[in-house]
């Protein structure tokens, strides 16, 4: 349960009253955990832009720029979010407050689905870069996604205490990419056999229109610093402002940066759509470096930075279920047995809750991460969309222009991506996921008496 604040103000900080490198190191396990889900984005939102381009490699680097360019826009936004919200609460603390209680539920509905889906596509993913190491276990794609599934979610019964793992685990991926990235451009192991162009059935610029939007799944995680910054009671409102907001710029940096670096060594190794028992980031490793220690190195810290990214979807979103639960001081609008945990804090009900819903859509999927893709930038920019609005109203009721126009244009791009990516059929089961839990929890919060503190309730679940 989040303490008083005049018990956390009361409280002398031991990072405050510690000299710089103490809260550097909680800098550095905060962000680096945080931005685990982003980063382990990379490892499919390229092929999945690729993919929507028919292998039309001349159109991927522009494709990729459009995609970083938006996610410079989305993260603005978040930038002034987190300004306005120093103790946490994301899109539902900025839609409760902007228009009322009611419409916290929509970006809590669509963090709900937004949690199964990080897990699944994470659980896939790890799984196929695994395969791409080892191809003789390609037969076993589901058997082996479904036994890392229930190693991460047993892991998350012991709580919160692998964040600095995670930390690490993010590091090492960035470090032996800058490994790969370099002998890519400078000595490249060999070269794949893709055209550099194919004839996409449309202009160069409607087929780069019509795909950046299913690779903006590597915007998704781009609201966890708002929200985790509610972790932060040990700091006051300054510096939890500086957290959120150095994690922000970290996330643009290396996100931006690793995407667009490995973006441009496929083209230049014309590296295309991968096989059926591989990924394309894979296959730029491999032609960088050949098949030695650092091609290994690649894959497994690639593969284990997607287990961190799922395993932390494994605790935020279980965590969101307890919140809504309530506690005994506090009613809530979910079943209370969805917020009993253990002695690590964990909701055990609620992590099989998880457990099942990402064990549901793998199967589906049949372990395909690219097949799980599609639907993922659909919820959480439903999310988007809502803060967006929601700070544009801040804006404007504050008389601040060029905020306002600045959130109006990322909300505009928001909304395209959305029906761009509505538009392919299939997503439109992620939009309605998000709408009917979004309705369901706004039926049981009436019925429960419309009890207050709702618009704070990402701020609550972070904050246990």
């Amino acid at each position: 349960m989040t303490p008083p604040k005049s018990a956390v103000a009361a409280a002398p900080s031991p990072v405050l009253r510690g000299r710089g490198p103490r809260r550097s190191v909680l800098f550095f396990a905060f962000a680096f955990a945080v931005i685990a889900d982003p980063v382990s984005s990379v490892a499919y939102a390229i092929e999945a832009a690729l993919r929507a381009l028919h292998g039309d490699l001349a159109l991927l680097l522009p494709t990729m720029s459009l995609v970083i360019g938006l996610v410079v826009l989305v993260t603005a936004n978040y930038w002034q979010l987190v300004r306005r919200f120093p103790k946490g609460g994301g899109a539902a603390a900025a839609a409760g407050r902007a228009f009322g209680a009611r419409w916290t539920f929509l970006p809590i509905g669509a963090l709900v689905v937004d949690f199964v889906l990080t897990i699944g596509i994470s659980i896939a993913a790890a799984t196929s870069a695994v395969i791409a190491l080892f191809p003789g276990l390609a037969p076993f794609r589901i058997p082996l996604a479904l036994l890392l599934l229930l190693v991460v979610a047993g892991l998350t019964w012991f709580g919160h205490g692998g964040r600095l793992l995670f930390a690490v685990m993010t590091v090492a991926f960035v470090v032996i990419s800058v490994a790969v990235l370099f002998l890519g451009y400078t000595s490249p192991h060999g070269t794949g056999h893709a055209a550099a162009t194919t004839d996409p059935g449309h202009s160069a610029m409607l087929a780069v229109v019509l795909a950046f939007p299913v690779a903006m799944a590597l915007a998704t995680g781009i609201e966890a610093p708002s929200t985790a910054i509610a972790q932060l009671g040990q700091l006051d409102d300054t510096h939890r402002r500086r957290f959120g907001r150095g994690t922000l710029a970290l996330l643009l940096v290396i996100v931006g940066g690793l995407t667009l670096a490995l973006t441009a060594l496929a083209v230049r190794l014309h590296i295309g759509i991968p096989g059926p028992d591989s990924t394309q980031i894979a296959d730029i490793a491999h032609a960088a470096t050949g098949p030695g220690w650092l091609y290994g190195a690649f894959q497994l810290t690639s593969s284990l930075l997607l287990l961190a990214a799922a395993s932390s979807s494994f605790q935020a979103g279980p965590g969101l279920l307890k919140a809504l639960a309530g506690t005994a001081e506090r009613p809530g609008v979910l079943p209370p047995v969805l917020g009993r945990a253990n002695r690590h804090h964990t909701p055990y009900w609620s992590v099989v809750v998880y457990l099942a819903a990402a064990a549901l859509i793998i199967v589906a999927a049949a372990g395909q991460e690219q097949e799980l893709v599609l639907f993922y930038a659909v919820a959480v920019f439903v999310s988007f969309l809502v803060g967006l609005l929601a700070m544009a109203r801040f804006a404007t009721r504050e008389n601040k222009t060029a905020l306002a126009w600045v959130n109006g244009l990322a909300a505009a791009a928001v909304a395209f991506t959305l029906a761009v990516n509505l538009l392919r059929g299939w997503p439109m089961l992620s939009l309605a996921a998000t709408l009917l839990i979004a309705a369901g929890l706004y039926a049981r919060w009436t019925r429960a008496g419309r009890p207050t503190g709702i618009e704070d309730i990402e701020a609550r679940a972070e904050a246990d």
